[in-house]
């Protein structure tokens, strides 16, 4: 009977820490640039950054595929996305929300 109470409070701590651990998940805002894959997007981000040796204030641009479940997002919206498990070769991002059409 001990042995059962343990398992269950094992258990209700292993499913706080996970709860705990999703809200830390990083999020994106971005503009997809392709949408003509089946239940995928491309999403492009531009991050400010200074520049190492010069100082001045440089963007950068990269690329994330991300999971679109219900093909809601097209090209020309902007987009927030959320990393999670890979769920393919490069997919490891799925779609959170379409901000702005």
């Amino acid at each position: 009977m001990a042995e059962a109470t343990e398992q269950q409070t094992g258990d209700t701590a292993v499913a706080e820490t996970t709860e705990a651990t999703r809200a830390n998940r990083k999020t994106k805002t971005g503009e997809v640039v392709s949408s003509g894959m089946n239940k995928t997007i491309v999403v492009q981000t531009t991050t400010r950054v200074p520049h190492a040796k010069f100082g001045k204030i440089v963007k950068q641009k990269k690329k994330f595929y991300a999971h679109d479940e219900e093909n809601k997002a097209k090209t020309g919206d902007t987009v927030r996305i959320m990393e999670t498990r890979p769920l393919s070769k490069l997919k490891r991002w799925r779609l959170v929300d379409v901000i702005a059409k």
